[in-house]
């Protein structure tokens, strides 16, 4: 299975009735088992193109879709930074939402729900309220929430940029654990070079608007941990590299 984004543009009526377009000859290709993350100034675009993979914008011109699959409706697993619990729901009452909606029978939510929240490490939280949890703790309830409908693609919106430094590397190491385990296609979006660099097998550079693919990296770095020196320095290097073909866009987008 892969997903096919084709010649995406996509454009909006400002408040001053002007067409501005934020995305243009967008094409790329995520892989099976491939983790894409999408990166560059604030205005890019790329909470935009992730929305549009994700079928909740339709694109102004191009398409996306799906190859290798038999459903018409490919499942889709979505966190944003934002995590939407419903306050009245336990973790594993939020967990199994989706499933609840799919009309999948109970025993089924049972061993699904317990599976995922499991892998998440929230066992002890289960019949726990959103109210009664940390930060990180609602966001490993997020993940869990868009893993147990098991997505063909999980979408990713900088799922961690509210968390305190130290929680969110607790995070991506706990995210790529995970990853490893389900091996799923993801699209993640992200600001953190470092965390794009960490996570990805390729990280895109979208310039300032409009939108657009400015280069792929492909990411050869072994997802296995940041504690080995020769991986410091091989994903320093990476970080730079981006961080070069980001910063003049950066620097404009502070003077606007």
């Amino acid at each position: 299975m892969s997903i096919v984004i084709e010649n995406v543009e996509k454009t909006f009526i400002d408040s001053k009735k002007k067409e501005v377009t934020a995305l243009k000859d967008i094409n790329f290709t995520i892989e099976e088992e491939e983790f894409v993350v999408l990166v560059g100034p604030s205005g890019c675009g790329k909470s935009t193109l992730l929305n549009i993979v994700g079928g909740l914008l339709s694109p102004t011109s191009g398409s996306v879709y799906f190859e290798g699959i038999k459903e018409s409706n490919p499942n889709l697993g979505i966190v944003f930074q934002e995590i939407a619990l419903f306050p009245w729901r336990t973790v594993f009452e939020n967990v199994v939402y989706g499933l609840q909606e799919r009309g999948v029978s109970k025993k089924q939510q049972q061993e699904i729900g317990n599976h995922y929240i499991d892998m998440v490490g929230l066992t002890d939280f289960k019949d726990a309220y959103p109210k009664q949890l940390s930060g990180g703790m609602k966001q490993r309830a997020g993940i869990a929430r868009a893993l147990a409908v098991e997505p063909d693609l999980l979408l990713m919106d900088e799922p961690f940029s509210a968390l305190d430094a130290q929680t969110r590397t607790l995070m991506q190491e706990e995210l790529l654990t995970i990853w490893n385990r389900t091996k799923l296609s993801t699209l993640y979006v992200t600001h953190n070079i470092e965390e794009a660099v960490y996570l990805a097998d390729r990280v895109i550079v979208l310039s300032r608007h409009p939108g657009q693919i400015k280069e792929i990296i492909n990411i050869d770095l072994p997802k296995t941990g940041r504690n080995d020196e020769k991986y410091r320095e091989q994903s320093s290097k990476y970080a730079d590299e981006i961080w070069q073909l980001i910063r003049h866009d950066a620097e404009a987008a502070l003077k606007e």
